[in-house]
């Protein structure tokens, strides 16, 4: 069974090629999709297709519905959505991303250190799996798709 793995979450790091290599070196069956993390690009995305905006509000407005479709998207297709909180940047929309997953009832696996742990309580209790690295989100993929143990 081919899993589709929605990878949502902070842009700063590599996460998500350690996913997709480690899933790709485990030789599982996964399909994978993610917001644009060229952070230029999802910023201006929307006055670069529907023109430019004088306010800063309706500049970020026009890229946030943009990005709003893609991300929807993503996460309606996704069998499991996979969603990382850093540590140095504060990720508000992760934390949407979790919420649209969880009220989809989408399998929700969320990534974070330990020093989140409070502040992510609420998500944490969404989310099916809570994990450190990306390296447990391949062991969890791997159990999901077949069954066995790392």
């Amino acid at each position: 069974m081919t899993l589709s793995v929605y990878l949502s979450g902070e842009i700063h790091t590599d996460w998500r090629d350690e996913i997709i290599k480690g899933s790709q070196a485990a030789g599982l069956d996964v399909v994978f999709s993610s917001p644009v993390t060229d952070h230029a690009a999802s910023d201006d995305c929307g006055v670069a297709i529907m023109g430019a905006e004088p306010d800063k509000f309706w500049h970020d407005n026009k890229g946030a519905r943009l990005n709003a479709i893609r991300t929807r998207h993503g996460i309606e297709m996704a069998d499991i959505v996979v969603v990382r909180f850093g540590e140095k940047y504060k990720q508000w929309n992760a934390a949407f991303d979790a919420g649209m997953a969880a009220a989809l009832g989408k399998s929700l696996i969320v990534m974070h250190q330990d020093e989140h742990q409070h502040p992510l309580k609420e998500v944490d209790a969404a989310a099916l799996a809570v994990t450190k690295t990306p390296a447990q989100v391949v062991d969890i993929l791997t159990y999901v798709q077949r069954g066995t143990l790392p």
